[in-house]
């Protein structure tokens, strides 16, 4: 079932910050330093599209008083950088984020939920529907599910 960005559920927008990271610890794993991560073409831009799709999902969130504005707006900021950075995105910089920043959010993600009693579970249910044929995706997402409910 596929939602229009309009009428998107909130809960898809938590759980395409998580893919993201997910995708993005996937991606550069294998990456000990950010030069070298900067000239893996295919790495490098793919980090960056995720990159974006964290901020604009954390805009949306904010918006909705899900996150906080004060806490959460750097991710925009960044994400708006990026974006429209092209070829002057400091690869020190993401390197630090991905590698160090996102396991602070992703955490700081699954604590909201808690607290805030928020169930992401038909959103999980829907990706994982999505994403089917993606196997280390979907082990993700059922081991999410698992941490969270």
């Amino acid at each position: 079932m596929k939602l229009s960005m309009s009428k998107r559920e909130i809960t898809l927008y938590v759980v395409d910050i998580f893919i993201a990271i997910n995708k993005l610890n996937r991606y550069t794993s294998k990456f000990t330093d950010a030069e070298t991560f900067k000239w893996s073409e295919l790495e490098w831009d793919a980090s960056i599209r995720e990159l974006e799709i964290i901020g604009e999902a954390t805009k949306i969130l904010i918006h909705s008083d899900i996150l906080s504005n004060d806490k959460y707006r750097k991710i925009v900021d960044f994400r708006n950088i990026i974006s429209h950075g092209y070829f002057g995105i400091d690869e020190e910089e993401v390197f630090i984020i991905i590698k160090e920043k996102l396991a602070i959010l992703s955490d700081d993600l699954i604590e909201l939920i808690k607290h805030k009693n928020i169930s992401i579970k038909e959103a999980i249910s829907l990706a994982i529907e999505e994403n089917i044929l993606n196997k280390k995706l979907t082990d993700f997402l059922n081991d999410l599910q698992n941490k969270v409910h």
